[in-house]
C-alpha cells in the first residue's frame, strides 16, 4: 500500500499537466511522463527519476536515498523520506527534478 495523502498532493501538482499519466508501479502509484515513469511512491516514500547528474546533487540532502527495492541501487533514481516531502516545496522541487530530466528522455508513449 502506499501513502495515499502524498499520492494526493502529487495529484495535484500534475493535474493538467500534458503527456502524463497515473500508472501503478511495484506495487505503489505514480506518474510516466511519455512512456517512462517520472515520479511515484513506494510506501510512504516519494520516488524520482532524475539521472545521474541529479542524483549527486542531492544524494546528501537529509531524506534522501538510493532507490532500492531489490538490494541493488537503481542508478538515476532517488527515493525521499515522509520528512523530506513534508512542505509543499520541497515536494514541489523533487517532483520538477524528475519532470526536467524525464523530458529529456526519448518517448516511448505509443509503443
Amino acid at each position: 500500500m502506499y501513502d495515499q495523502g502524498l499520492a494526493a498532493r502529487l495529484d495535484e501538482l500534475m493535474v493538467g499537466m500534458l503527456d502524463m499519466e497515473t500508472t501503478t508501479m511495484f506495487g505503489g502509484y505514480g506518474f510516466m511522463m511519455n512512456g517512462h515513469i517520472c515520479v511515484g511512491i513506494w510506501n510512504d516514500r516519494l520516488v524520482i527519476r532524475i539521472g545521474t547528474a541529479a542524483w549527486h546533487d542531492i544524494k546528501d540532502d537529509p531524506h534522501v536515498g538510493p532507490m532500492d527495492l531489490t538490494g541493488r541501487n537503481m542508478k538515476g533514481w532517488a527515493m525521499v523520506d515522509p520528512d523530506g516531502v513534508a512542505e509543499d516545496a520541497d515536494l514541489q522541487r523533487y517532483v520538477d527534478m524528475a519532470i526536467l530530466f524525464c523530458a529529456t528522455l526519448p518517448s516511448k508513449a505509443g509503443k
